[in-house]
């Protein structure tokens, strides 16, 4: 038997070849083997590559729309839901790949040549980035949809490289949003959104394809907004009181759906959400039931198209009594 090659020396040919053997021929992966003179694991680990790549693409179809979880949530909301089938038993990690593995793929579907695809920034965006499937595009930009600057994090190098990923995956222009997160007063914020440089960046915030974004949340696997330092005690006592229960993009909102009147959003540097809601296509992905209040109140929000959620927190949304809310 042939001696096996590392991962990064076979060709896009090899790759090919393998996954026309597996996919459209229907060989085992032992006949493979026998036929490459390479060992089992060899050919699995080129499958997996060539999905990496974007040389194999899966899709399954889910059934109609107006059926099971997916179906109450459009009927309820007026989303396309994506309701991702996860184990009962699966953890926060596990969880959270499946659904950013899921999100990642329609993303490469849907976005193409000289598109705009907003992204935010945290946690789940992170791992999105993990898994999307290349796809090389021509004339295409992925801009940051909200300011992660901040002096006691390291967000602004994680968000450089959450856009660089995308880039790769893309072949896209990056355009970086260099803003605080938060302001201390919304009059710097208003001035520097007159600047030329960053009002150029708002006015491509405002035309973009496609804007993906996840759901911040005060409990369970907390969000980096909260956990990250960017907002003092009285900050978010200040939200508790107001009754906000999460964030997208930074900007916070009520269960109901509100969002304008509460005071810190004056102060951040996250999108009016009601220019956010006249983009052609958002989509919003959720992992984890801790994040259902938000993405209760995004939803009556009128800012998602696409809801990619995990089966387990679509259940818990559906079946949320917002007494939950006002009890803490």
């Amino acid at each position: 038997m042939r001696r096996d090659t590392a991962d990064d020396s076979w060709s896009e040919h090899e790759l090919r070849r393998v996954a026309t053997l597996y996919y459209l021929g229907d060989e085992t992966m032992e006949s493979i083997a026998q036929r490459q003179q390479v060992s089992r694991s060899t050919v699995s680990r080129q499958l997996k590559l060539a999905r990496e790549r974007g040389i194999v693409r899966i899709s399954v179809d889910t059934g109609a729309p107006d059926g099971g979880l997916g179906g109450q949530l459009a009927q309820r909301y007026g989303v396309t839901a994506h309701v991702v089938p996860v184990r009962d038993s699966a953890g926060d990690s596990r969880l959270l790949h499946q659904v950013c593995r899921y999100a990642g793929r329609l993303l490469s579907d849907w976005f193409a040549d000289n598109m705009v695809l907003g992204v935010a920034w945290g946690a789940t965006m992170s791992t999105l980035m993990d898994h999307l499937v290349p796809k090389p595009t021509r004339g295409a930009t992925i801009v940051q949809l909200n300011g992660a600057v901040h002096a006691s994090s390291t967000e602004i190098r994680s968000m450089s490289d959450l856009l660089g990923r995308a880039c790769d995956a893309f072949d896209a222009r990056p355009q970086f949003f260099p803003v605080p997160a938060f302001f201390d007063d919304p009059a710097t914020r208003d001035a520097l959104w007159r600047e030329r440089s960053i009002a150029a960046v708002v006015e491509l915030q405002q035309r973009c394809d496609i804007a993906v974004f996840g759901v911040g949340s005060w409990t369970g696997e907390v969000s980096q907004v909260y956990a990250g330092g960017y907002l003092d005690p009285a900050d978010l006592e200040a939200l508790r009181r107001a009754g906000a229960v999460g964030d997208i993009c930074t900007t916070f909102l009520r269960l109901d759906g509100s969002w304008a009147d509460l005071t810190i959003n004056a102060r951040g540097s996250g999108p009016d959400l009601t220019t956010l809601a006249g983009l052609p296509r958002r989509v919003c992905v959720v992992a984890g039931q801790g994040r259902v209040p938000g993405t209760i109140g995004a939803l009556n929000a009128g800012v998602v198209t696409d809801l990619v959620i995990d089966e387990q927190t679509a259940a818990t949304l559906l079946g949320f009594d917002p007494r939950q809310v006002s009890r803490r």
